[in-house]
């Protein structure tokens, strides 16, 4: 594989006249004089001014490497300090190079050229549009009169350095932990989005759209995320949040937009508005799925041009704010039903993550537990904890069929508040937390839907399909299943009484055939 270098003519360091010349550290040269690294093409830069220089740089590469190649180009820089000049010359330079990285070796000089050149030679290499490493050349130490000098190649691909790549593997889970507000999840999926988020946010400033149902965590994460780019330093401002649902009518473009003086009946002084509010800082629009029409289109434009109207203003104002959006609906079905624009979905769907309830996380309420145990030691001021067996009780309860968990992590997060605060001497008892789970049984029947297990199992359509003579029964089956384990269990159950009448009973074989009757099976059941 040949070894090709990019470097511009040092016009000051590789200068000199005559023989003395020789005896001079010149980068450009002592590039090409190393013993153990051959330079097979030189791409030497220079600008029309200096063609004399680099003449002779070329001349004397040749007598002290006749194998290197030498390829000269001409970059003419109006001001060589500019680096918006600097950078689009050099891009241009190596998005018209035809590089072929399965047959060379590139490496770009940073010893030569401004300040400006050498961190545009970096930029470029990170980026790989050079497809490189970098090199650094440096004169012998004073005592030496070799005017060779050192070389040292620095390789971007950070994943080769075991020392950096440990410490960015660090920083990644601290980002990731960060985002979890600090704990530790089990669940496989909740961990993979996370890492993906964290990814995201710091690497783009694109909108990003969270799904899921009310107290998923949606507003901690929307949260958390601004600390974190607030700690990377790339956002200044603040973190502003609407609730959507909250906004109605004329008031929802002045609480969006601001408004003018005398805008309209009451508007009696100017109002800055939650947009602007959220310059060069984080929006969380909450719930954008019950924004009407009107205030969408105005979003919309607002994201595109970082521009919009205040009401009763004849000038736009500009708002450079980053976006999160959250919803509990299916925007999808909302643009088929025309209460949501496509377009609007189209520009927030770039970054979209469902955030899974509560009831799909169930290995992570351990944690989510001792996570609010602490919350309110820290909000009241005291330390409250279960006794061994009432934490077993209320783990146990939370864990299974029966707890609903509807409102997610507020529920959970309620009730931790409610058997903290009727704990006695810091200990929440058996009692209290029998007391607990009742309430929440009781908050949740009144929130399931007739026939949900019916529903859950089949989808609403078939289910609408089967006679009410039917459904009750077969809602009471798919019941007692999800309390059960298996095929037995809930056999034994269901035919508690006719069992008693039979010499041998086969409950899993009576319950089997009674499910696939609605053609379904004990996988669907337990699945759904």
């Amino acid at each position: 594989m040949k070894t090709v270098a990019f470097s511009f003519l040092g016009t000051q360091i590789d200068a000199g006249k005559g023989p003395d010349r020789w005896n001079r550290w010149r980068p450009n040269v002592a590039l090409c004089q190393q013993d153990d690294l051959v330079i097979d093409r030189l791409e030497l830069i220079h600008d029309r001014r200096h063609s004399t220089l680099a003449d002779v740089i070329s001349k004397d590469v040749r007598g002290v490497s006749p194998e290197t190649e030498i390829v000269r180009h001409i970059i003419d820089f109006k001001n060589p300090w500019d680096f918006q000049e600097v950078y689009s010359g050099m891009r241009d330079f190596a998005d018209g190079y035809k590089f072929r990285p399965d047959e060379e070796s590139y490496l770009a000089n940073l010893t030569t050229g401004t300040h400006v050149a050498q961190i545009c030679w970096f930029l470029l290499t990170e980026a790989r549009y050079i497809p490189g490493r970098l090199i650094q050349l440096s004169p012998a130490p004073k005592r030496s009169t070799s005017p060779k000098g050192d070389y040292q190649i620095i390789d971007l691909d950070l994943s080769k350095y075991d020392e950096i790549a440990s410490r960015f593997a660090e920083e990644r889970e601290e980002g990731t932990s960060f985002l979890k507000s600090g704990i530790v999840t089990r669940n496989e999926a909740f961990n993979t989005m996370i890492d993906q988020i964290e990814k995201v946010v710091i690497r783009s400033e694109a909108p990003v759209l969270l799904l899921g149902p009310t107290g998923a965590g949606k507003s901690r994460l929307a949260q958390r995320i601004f600390e974190l780019k607030k700690s990377r330093h790339q956002i200044e401002g603040e973190f502003i949040e609407v609730n959507c649902a909250t906004l109605r009518g004329d008031s929802a473009m002045s609480a969006l937009f601001g408004h003018k003086r005398g805008a309209f009946t009451g508007a009696v002084a100017d109002r800055k508005g939650l947009l602007r509010s959220a310059d060069k800082g984080l929006l969380f629009l909450d719930e954008i799925g019950e924004l009407g029409l009107d205030e969408q289109a105005s979003i919309l434009r607002a994201i595109e041009e970082k521009r919009f109207l205040p009401v009763g203003a004849d000038r736009e104002v500009t708002s450079d704010f980053q976006l999160i959006a959250g919803t509990n609906r299916d925007l999808r079905e909302a643009v088929a039903e025309g209460e949501f624009r496509e377009d609007l979905l189209a520009r927030l769907d770039m970054w979209t993550y469902e955030m899974p309830g509560l009831k799909d996380r169930k290995e992570d309420l351990e944690p989510n537990i001792e996570f609010e145990l602490a919350k309110y030691a820290r909000t009241e001021g005291t330390k409250i904890s279960f006794n061994q067996a009432a934490y077993q009780a209320y783990l146990s309860f939370a864990q299974s069929p029966a707890a609903a968990w509807t409102g997610n992590f507020r529920d959970l997060g309620g009730s931790i508040v409610r058997m903290a605060t009727l704990a006695d001497g810091g200990r929440i008892s058996e009692d209290v937390v029998e007391l607990e789970v009742q309430r929440l049984k009781s908050a949740w029947r009144t929130s399931i839907p007739e026939y949900a297990s019916l529903i859950a199992c089949l989808g609403e359509e078939r289910a609408s399909e089967i006679d009410p003579f039917d459904k009750p029964q077969l809602e009471h089956v798919l019941t007692v299943c999800a309390r059960h384990a298996s095929l037995s269990s809930a056999g034994r159950e269901l035919f508690a009484v006719s069992r008693l009448a039979k010499s041998t009973s086969n409950d899993a074989d009576r319950l089997k055939k009674y499910l696939a009757k609605w053609d379904l099976s004990w996988g669907d059941v337990s699945n759904a």
